[in-house]
């Protein structure tokens, strides 16, 4: 049955931003109703719960989304509607309420403003209030962004992400992360960088990038596949990354040591690592991995160990409304 581009499907996750999420997720969708959004919502019980909820909307007709969380459940969600919707005759539709811990993904939407105002890092305190405004305005106008998907073949399966994937420092990072500081929110990140920082480790990620003759085995602190510019809430790791280029955005940091990341360490807040002589950028269109076996990879805020085959990108896969 089809749905009305319209009548939404919002999944709210009351455990994003340390729970944060399910105390104001109501508020905010009186707030929106009151503006005439039509919506069934659903709340998620676990982790999983909003890929299985969202591939059952889709199956039903539904093609609008609107995700109430932070940047773990977008990932759900968009794994979710593909692959089934990949290829397909009408683009999903995302709106994205910044609830969540990290919400890295939204970040680039909220420093762009308008197509002609010129692009800022700096991002105020009422993101949350910012994103409902942008969101009610953009359905108000029907103003959506096409944006890309990036789609990463692994030994097991195949995942989509709209934010980014990586390997090495900041996997560790997220990991830690994860299991002791996450209800600190971006502090929580912060207090992970450091405590990685104490066991630095510098490994090889073979992987060939384009066309390129043979695979790269060099070691590293860490690879990143971006689509968008943040990472962690405010970690500026690809600040060339552009969503809606078609490309995705890859940079490689050599085997800098201890004290020369702690010195560098703001430039990766600010995005002035790339300058750094061990730091490598390129835009590219797709990446294959020479891995022997399981890495932790994060991708989109979670943390996996999966074996990378091929990293792809979907050009203009989704529309996100902005």
């Amino acid at each position: 049955m089809s749905r009305g581009r319209d009548h939404f499907f919002a999944i709210v996750n009351p455990a994003a931003g340390g729970g944060r999420c399910g105390k104001r997720a109501e508020s905010v969708l009186a707030e929106l109703r009151a503006h005439g959004l039509t919506m069934e919502v659903v709340w998620t019980r676990g982790p999983g719960d909003a890929t299985a909820q969202t591939r059952a909307a889709y199956r039903e007709g539904y093609r609008s989304f609107l995700i109430v969380g932070g940047d773990g459940t977008t990932f759900e969600v968009l794994n979710g509607v593909f692959p089934e919707a990949e290829g397909g005759p009408e683009r999903p539709r995302l709106a994205l309420l910044p609830l969540g811990t990290g919400n890295s993904f939204l970040r680039d939407f909220l420093i762009m403003g308008e197509a002609d105002a010129a692009p800022t890092t700096r991002i105020h305190s009422g993101e949350a209030e910012e994103a409902l405004r942008r969101v009610q305005e953009a359905m108000r106008y029907g103003r959506t962004r096409a944006c890309d998907v990036l789609r990463l073949v692994h030994r097991d399966g195949v995942l989509y992400f709209l934010n980014l994937l990586s390997v090495g420092f900041p996997a560790d990072v997220a990991a830690v992360t994860n299991r002791w500081f996450k209800s600190f929110g971006e502090v929580g990140y912060l207090l992970g960088v450091f405590a990685c920082l104490m066991r630095l480790k510098r490994r090889a990620f073979p992987v060939r990038v384009e066309d390129a003759p043979e695979m790269d085995a060099r070691r590293c602190l860490f690879l990143t596949f971006s689509n968008s510019k943040f990472t962690g809430g405010r970690m500026l790791i690809a600040p060339q990354a552009d969503p809606c280029d078609g490309l995705i955005e890859y940079v490689r940091w050599g085997p800098i040591g201890r004290i020369g990341l702690l010195r560098n360490l703001p430039g990766l807040f600010d995005g002035s690592h790339i300058a750094h002589p061990l730091c490598e950028r390129q835009a590219v269109r797709r990446i294959e991995f020479s891995l022997e076996g399981p890495v932790p990879v994060m991708v989109d805020g979670e943390v996996l160990r999966l074996q990378c085959e091929r990293l792809e990108v979907l050009p203009a896969a989704v529309e996100v409304l902005i």
